[in-house]
């Protein structure tokens, strides 16, 4: 797993940057009641997302768990940013309009208890937006996905029919679903090659060291070394609280 604290001050830069974070603002803001007034992006990181949820009437929050980060969205975007833990949000019961997660679920084993937190703190009619199957995104086929796949751990924490069954069971029901593109996060041979020796993939494969090395050796041989392959596309789902 990724040191987000340290992460943090090279994030954007490496996850696609602006681009790829209004992609997924506006998804995101498709999928809310325009009658919202509130929202809260929980494990917000750096706040890139959290600042373009901007629509008229519409209060945002974000949340985020390492102190690097939420340091870094706290100067982006001021005392909207609360260090917090998703599992114990830092808001009362039915207090808010809407709850956004991008890119969080995939990273969480009890998945489902965070889900629960979201429904806890949304008032009825309310909406929590989530990426789910955040890794089929990556399905690309690509030469470099293909070297990927034999060593990818499906753990499935955010698996569409996981989250739609803990849903239901806190009073969520699906509303809607949307897709974005991950723009900048197609991969070239060079950058998959140093994010693996960096540890980037830790949750996503299952590779020890000597598997690391010889798979750094093979991306070496793939043609266009600093060419990005086809972007990935996310799905968002959207969960509504029933009265």
């Amino acid at each position: 797993m990724l040191d987000y604290d340290v992460e943090a001050a090279r994030y954007d830069a490496t996850r696609g940057g602006v681009p790829r974070a209004r992609s997924a603002a506006r998804a995101i803001l498709a999928l809310v009641p325009e009658r919202a007034g509130t929202l809260l992006d929980i494990g917000c990181g750096t706040g890139l997302v959290t600042g373009l949820l901007d629509r008229p009437g519409l209060r945002v929050f974000g949340v985020d768990s390492s102190a690097g980060m939420a340091q870094v969205a706290a100067e982006r975007l001021g005392a909207s940013v609360v260090l917090g833990n998703c599992h114990r949000l830092p808001f009362a019961d039915a207090s808010l309009d809407a709850v956004s997660a991008v890119w969080l679920l995939h990273l969480l084993p009890d998945a489902p208890a965070v889900v629960a937190e979201c429904a806890r703190v949304l008032r009825p009619g309310g909406v929590f937006v989530t990426t789910v199957d955040k890794d089929s995104g990556h399905d690309m086929h690509s030469d470099v996905d293909e070297l990927l796949a034999p060593y990818r751990v499906r753990k499935a924490y955010d698996a569409a029919p996981r989250i739609l069954a803990v849903a239901s069971e806190h009073g969520l029901r699906r509303a809607g679903e949307a897709r974005f593109t991950g723009h900048g996060q197609g991969r070239s041979p060079e950058r998959t090659a140093g994010d693996l020796e960096r540890g980037y993939y830790a949750s996503a494969l299952a590779l020890d060291d000597e598997q690391v090395c010889a798979l750094v050796r093979r991306l070496a041989l793939l043609p266009g070394q600093q060419v990005p392959r086809p972007d990935p596309v996310y799905r968002l789902l959207a969960l509504r609280k029933e009265s």
